[in-house]
């Protein structure tokens, strides 16, 4: 079973994550880092500490009203992704840590489209 990095948990949420095949488990917030639990796996476990994060990137649908899913872009392990029952609590508690013009929205599918339709007309001038 592996240490937890945190000596003060602000909140325990159900989870799962994204990293491979979906893995259901327990999301842990507090003071010193973000972790991942797996409930079935003792040994599959994800700690990020707070300085390790560069970026936390949330997919907002409806104007804010349904996240689906966010995730952690670290400086040097790469990108994780997760979804919790109750996503916003989960954003409100990693807010504390990680600065505002840190945590981002992610694009929509519209702005995708809109993208790759001005690459291709820029590549063709």
């Amino acid at each position: 079973m592996a240490q937890s990095l945190n000596t003060k948990v602000d909140l325990v949420m159900d989870a799962t994550s994204f990293h491979g095949m979906n893995n259901y488990g327990r999301i842990m917030i507090g003071d010193r880092g973000f972790e991942y639990y797996n409930k079935q796996k003792v040994n599959d476990y994800i700690q990020i500490p707070w300085n390790e994060v560069d970026y936390v990137i949330a997919s907002v649908l409806f104007k804010g009203k349904y996240i689906p899913r966010f995730a952690i872009q670290t400086k040097h392990s790469g990108t994780f992704s997760f979804s919790a029952k109750r996503p916003k609590e989960v954003l409100r508690a990693v807010r504390n840590y990680v600065p505002s013009d840190h945590m981002v929205h992610s694009l929509s599918f519209f702005d995708v489209l809109k993208r790759s339709f001005r690459s291709i007309f820029k590549k063709k001038k």
